[in-house]
């Protein structure tokens, strides 16, 4: 049987047949990867939010960022309630000196 000419019609589909085939190839590739992608972040996700019940529990993100905001507010309480300390045990020590210093005059 003859084959076909390297410039005729049917070689130029063969060609692109060749061509189509090797994208679909790398396109199922591509598929069984970003599948493998999904399972393993869908598996990571399961995991984080079981932690997140047995830390918090909860794993609702509305929740958690509700409870966020209140533990960043409670911190700002305790914050400002140290800071205050820290002033009120300076100005105790500042007026402590001027009490010595007072005396040594």
């Amino acid at each position: 049987m003859a084959r076909n000419a390297p410039d005729g019609p049917d070689a130029a589909l063969e060609r692109e047949l060749g061509q189509l085939k090797a994208e679909y190839e790398k396109l199922r590739e591509e598929q069984v990867r970003a599948e493998q992608t999904l399972a393993h972040l869908e598996a990571e996700l399961s995991s984080l939010e079981e932690k997140a019940r047995q830390e918090y529990g909860t794993s609702d993100p509305a929740e958690l960022k509700a409870r966020l905001e209140s533990m960043r507010a409670e911190n700002e309480r305790m914050v400002a309630a140290y800071r205050e300390h820290i002033a009120s045990v300076r100005g105790g020590l500042d007026a402590l000196e001027r009490g010595v210093n007072d005396d040594a005059r």
